[in-house]
């Protein structure tokens, strides 16, 4: 390791921050840390060519990138004697399903296998016919507590199926479903207990929304307009449904091309050859479709099928079998933006309804035929359909999937011991797609920047302190053109008096909003940024730390006029940066004044039950009690102090419980002697979790109290899927994150103000581990490695 760092003093930073929280990890284990319970999964695994093979893999690749720290994973694969593979990920165990004994064999495998604390099996009728009496018998030899994923549920079941799935429930810790049908089947029709059910829907991935156009350019099919259907081929698709559809879509819309994506289902391969796909062939020779008609006869890398489905107008799904449970392959087509339209299988009728989508009959061309043709007329519909998808499936994201599993091993294995979750590499993708050459935008659709909400000071001030926190930890040149972009737009805003209007339109136009609203946290935001970038004075260009120093010179005689308590809180943070490297008399005399009247409202609201500056508490809470720290650190004046501890103390008491922080609901905030009215959920932003975090880092760097450090953990954990809907709320494909947590649903638009809190809490995040770091390499004697 001691060679390793040699080697990265001369790789440029951006590569050294990358490495430093894996060697941070590294060390962690080299010192001893607690072995990690192994959650072994039975199933078929690629390169087997099936959708539960493919489903695993996912399944798999999203519990490590969010649980490996929790967990470890290993597989069993299934085989048969016609079906073996050459696997290259690590696989623990093989099951011969076809050979009756393999299955005694595993089961003592497992019971001795001492890291191995749960079982987790994916069920699918076909994997065992040949063998269910052997396979109910390894069930019932394993101590260990297993749970089983029903991917097939049948209704109304006659006697010696009702038998099987009651005796392999009766055995599982757990049942796992994909759909609340399923779980309403189970219950009626095989009378299985509901305690033991849980529902984790079928996962699905985040995509960036590329545009279709780019997409259609890229696969040469400009100017299509694009129906599509993919997956393992076999007659229960039902393929010719859309084929005898199509001359009459056609007839309507003559630039429509169908694309069947997928090979033939190896299984079928095997017994039946390429006769439905040759029979498909020929129905398109016939009919005359052969320009409409396009074959994408492969298994399609994950990433292509993706780009596929994005640019996809209409996704068809045909299929005839009416109890089908679950299609993983429609799942991804919403997931991907797709206006649906399916036949009534129980899952389509559970997610498509309420306008995401479209229900025909069963085997019926003529009805598919007139709801393509209304759709593609329909440009509008097609957009809402595509909305209320999105957001009907958001929820079903793999990462959502990982968290609900990681819930229910934890449940089963060791319910005492918190879920550590994987902190993902820092990702700027998504701000600098938002930031034009004069400044962030305000607002975006989706991931999308939405250019005529126009521009903030605010959101520019935050950006630039999060452009200031990356350049700090990563001296990355590529991040001033940022920082200078943002700097100016503040200038822009800057008025002669020295104060800061707050919006600005796509023209660069201040609107009336100016003059209608509040801009006193607005100001105040403005320079806390412009005191965070003058803290970089000896790391960025003079022209850019002593342009921010002449805006906060020219602005201190109108900040005196501002009495707004958060206002005060970021002038007090503002003056404390600047104070570290500026230091003049006059930064310690304006903090005191703020502070002294911060001080004053605490004494005049404090009661025994209520240490705050205020009768409530409502948003951005945490810069208060941080800003009287700032206020203690540069003047010394003992009160500040005490009243700093005093009520953060108090706030953290109403947002912690034990392993996770509750944010106040923006819908009804908390008031003093209603505290019970913080209970409700919805509301949540956050930015209120990145405040809490900033200031719970500040206090951690003063008194280094652990319980300061565990609960930054804990309240970034929100993003990552710690909060009431237990959903990730930062998005790792896009780099941005969601605007809120509502009641029942996360806000998907990924805006400035969200995306930056995020980005401000991770950096935050990433100085903590860097320090820790920089701790365990002295404590090594590596200190002459200059970090």
């Amino acid at each position: 390791m001691k060679q390793q760092m040699k080697d990265l003093i001369h790789i440029p930073s951006p590569t050294l921050f990358s490495q430093l929280t894996a060697w941070g990890n590294d060390l962690q284990l080299m010192s001893g840390t607690k072995q990690l319970p192994e959650i072994l999964l039975i199933t078929s695994y690629p390169p087997r060519e099936c959708g539960i093979a493919t489903y695993s893999q996912d399944l798999i690749k999203a519990l490590v990138n969010k649980f490996d720290d929790s967990f470890n994973f290993s597989i069993c694969a299934l085989e048969s004697n016609t079906e073996t593979h050459t696997y290259t990920e690590p696989i623990k165990y093989l099951l011969n399903t076809d050979d009756a004994d393999a299955f005694l064999r595993l089961g003592e495998s497992i019971e001795a296998d001492t890291a191995v604390k749960m079982i987790l099996i994916q069920h699918e009728f076909g994997f065992f016919r040949q063998h269910e009496a052997a396979f109910l018998r390894f069930l019932q030899s394993l101590h260990k507590p297993f749970a089983i994923v029903f991917h097939t549920v049948l209704p109304l079941p006659g006697k010696e199926l009702l038998e099987q799935v009651q005796q392999i429930s009766e055995l599982a810790a757990s049942v796992i479903v994909m759909t609340k049908s399923s779980k309403k089947i189970l219950l009626s029709d095989y009378h299985l207990s509901l305690k033991k059910i849980t529902v984790i829907p079928h996962g699905t991935h985040l995509v960036p929304h590329e545009h279709k156009a780019t997409l259609k350019q890229k696969y040469h099919l400009t100017g299509r307009t694009i129906l599509s259907t993919f997956g393992l081929l076999g007659s229960g698709k039902n393929i010719e449904t859309t084929l005898r559809a199509l001359p009459a879509i056609i007839q309507q819309h003559p630039t429509v091309l169908f694309l069947i994506i997928g090979k033939t289902h190896p299984s079928i391969a095997k017994r039946d050859g390429e006769a439905y796909r040759l029979m498909l062939q020929t129905m398109v020779q016939e009919l005359k479709l052969d320009n409409h008609v396009q074959f994408i006869n492969s298994f399609l890398p994950l990433p292509l099928l993706l780009e596929y489905l994005q640019l996809t107008d209409i996704y068809l799904f045909t299929s005839k079998d009416r109890n089908q449970a679950v299609s993983g392959t429609f799942s991804y087509a919403i997931s991907c933006g797709c206006p649906v339209i399916s036949t009534p299988i129980p899952h389509a009728r559970e997610v498509l309804k309420h306008d995401a989508g479209i229900i025909i009959d069963f085997e019926r061309p003529d009805q598919l035929a007139k709801e393509v043709n209304s759709l593609l007329d329909n440009e509008t519909l097609r957009t809402t359909i595509s909305s209320n998808g999105l957001h009907r499936m958001a929820s079903t994201a793999w990462e959502n999937a990982a968290i609900a599993h990681a819930l229910l091993f934890k449940k089963l294995v060791d319910d005492h011991v918190p879920l550590r979750y994987v902190v993902p590499p820092v990702h700027l993708d998504h701000l600098k797609k938002m930031t034009t050459d004069f400044g962030m935008i305000q607002f975006s659709k989706i991931n999308h920047p939405d250019l005529e909400s126009g521009y903030t000071v605010d959101d520019n001030a935050r950006a630039m302190i999060a452009m200031c926190q990356h350049f700090d930890l990563t001296r990355d040149k590529a991040d001033i053109s940022y920082i200078t972009i943002y700097l100016r737009f503040i200038g822009f805003c800057q008025q002669a008096d020295g104060s800061f209007l707050n919006y600005v339109n796509t023209e660069k136009k201040f609107t009336a909003q100016n003059y209608e609203t509040n801009l006193d946290d607005a100001n105040g935001r403005s320079i806390w940024a412009l005191g965070y970038l003058i803290s970089l004075r000896p790391l960025l260009p003079v022209q850019l730390t002593s342009m921010a120093n002449h805006m906060f010179q020219k602005a201190i005689p109108y900040l005196r006029t501002l009495h707004s308590s958060r206002a005060m809180g970021f002038i007090i943070k503002g003056l404390y940066y600047r104070h570290l490297k500026i230091k003049l008399t006059e930064n310690s005399l304006l903090i005191t004044e703020m502070a002294n009247r911060l001080l004053q409202m605490y004494r005049h609201e404090q009661e025994e039950e209520w240490c705050w500056y205020e009768s409530y508490l409502t948003y951005a809470n945490s810069v208060l009690p941080e800003a009287m720290l700032c206020a203690w650190i540069t003047t010394g004046y003992d009160a500040y102090k005490e009243t700093a501890v005093r009520s953060f103390d108090f706030l953290l008491g109403k947002l912690f419980g034990k392993e996770k922080i509750r944010v106040i609901s923006n819908q009804t905030w908390m008031h003093k002697g209603k505290e019970v009215l913080l209970q409700k959920n919805g509301g949540e932003q956050p930015i209120d979790v990145a405040y809490t975090i900033l200031a719970l880092s500040k206090f951690y760097e003063v008194f280094k109290k652990q319980s300061y450090r565990d609960k930054i953990d804990i309240a970034f954990n929100w993003f990552l899927g710690a909060n009431h809907l237990q959903q990730v709320i930062y998005n790792p494909c896009t780099g941005g994150c969601y605007d809120g947590v509502e009641e029942h649903s996360v806000n998907l638009n990924q805006g400035a103000e969200s995306t930056v809190s995020y980005l401000m809490a991770r950096l935050t995040i990433e100085k903590l581990q860097r320090n820790m770091l920089r701790t365990q390499l002295q404590k090594k004697h590596l200190t002459h490695y200059n970090l």
